[in-house]
């Protein structure tokens, strides 16, 4: 691969028009009742698909119910640039029909089949979908709660709480020296042979800029300086938000915490750009296209870092 291509990141690109404050009581019904809403659905996780080689994860709303066996669809995800309702909702289908295929998300923005759009559209499902699925009751008494104005947020049935969708933020860091070198770990659940940037959780009352010198500290031993955004990418896994950044830190030899990684060490320029182009002498790979993590490492390879 050539690493001055474009890079499509994974799971960013989605137009619709969420427009979750204005949505009222009529607005589901609405969305349900459109003739070219389209649903797609979660069967514990990977997404149905008609379509083979060329998955197709949208039904109608007749093709869907009719999935669903009677369980609601509540998730209005938004309208796209015609006005056409997009949903999702989670089916329990021990056997998908003949023609549904079940398909993981990783795996569709790995490989790049579907339209960035509806790419993104999905991403954002997975994420709403995993949240409802954790906040069923009430973080402050402990009743159910219900989805409100189409999914948007969700009501305590007891005490009126209202608690809304939320995201982890996860700083990720292209760490160098300014000279050339840059840090790169491995953690024990990467395939074999992948190395990758640094990455961990914000934590409450922390900045993301002393995110990144604390993971950077306690993953591999060394102080990072200055701190730069670079880019960001949801990640529905189940419901994050990478944070891309470009950290300098002070060349010194790497003491990393084997707890979190099985190794760290300092990469040059040129053997980035081999990690990238699947031509490292010693079989080792960088994360796949559709992650932000290539992108990072993409930039540092062509010198703009």
């Amino acid at each position: 691969m050539n690493s001055a291509a474009p890079i499509r990141l994974g799971f960013s690109a989605n137009t619709l028009r969420r427009d979750g404050e204005l949505r009222t009581d009529a607005s589901l019904a609405e969305a349900l009742s459109h003739p070219k809403a389209r649903v797609y659905l979660s069967a514990g996780g990977p997404w149905l698909c008609r379509g083979g080689d060329a998955p197709d994860p949208s039904f109608t709303v007749t093709e869907a119910s009719a999935l669903l066996a009677g369980a609601p669809i509540e998730l209005l995800l938004g309208h796209d640039a015609a006005g056409a309702p997009r949903l999702a909702a989670a089916i329990d289908l021990p056997e998908p029909p003949e023609g549904i295929v079940p398909w993981d998300l990783r795996t569709l923005g790995m490989r790049e089949i579907l339209a960035p759009d509806l790419e993104g559209e999905l991403a954002q499902a997975a994420h709403l979908l995993n949240w409802h699925a954790g906040a069923r009751f009430c973080g402050r008494c402990g009743a159910p709660t219900l989805s409100e104005a189409a999914g948007f947020r969700r009501r305590c049935t007891a005490c009126g709480h209202l608690v809304f969708p939320r995201t982890d933020p996860v700083s990720i860091m292209l760490v160098h020296d300014g000279e050339g070198r840059c840090v790169l770990g491995r953690q024990p659940h990467f395939a074999v042979g992948m190395w990758s940037c640094l990455a961990g959780f914000v934590e409450a009352g922390e900045t993301l800029e002393d995110a990144v010198r604390r993971e950077t500290l306690e993953e591999a031993g060394l102080v990072v300086d200055e701190v730069r955004y670079h880019s960001s990418q949801p990640w529905p896994f189940p419901g994050s938000l990478m944070i891309g950044c470009i950290a300098r830190a002070r060349h010194a030899p790497i003491t990393f915490d084997a707890a979190e990684l099985e190794a760290c060490r300092w990469f040059d320029r040129t053997e980035v750009q081999a990690l990238l182009e699947n031509r490292h002498p010693d079989g080792l790979t960088a994360p796949a296209r559709f992650a932000i993590a290539h992108h990072l490492l993409a930039a540092f390879a062509g010198g703009r870092e």
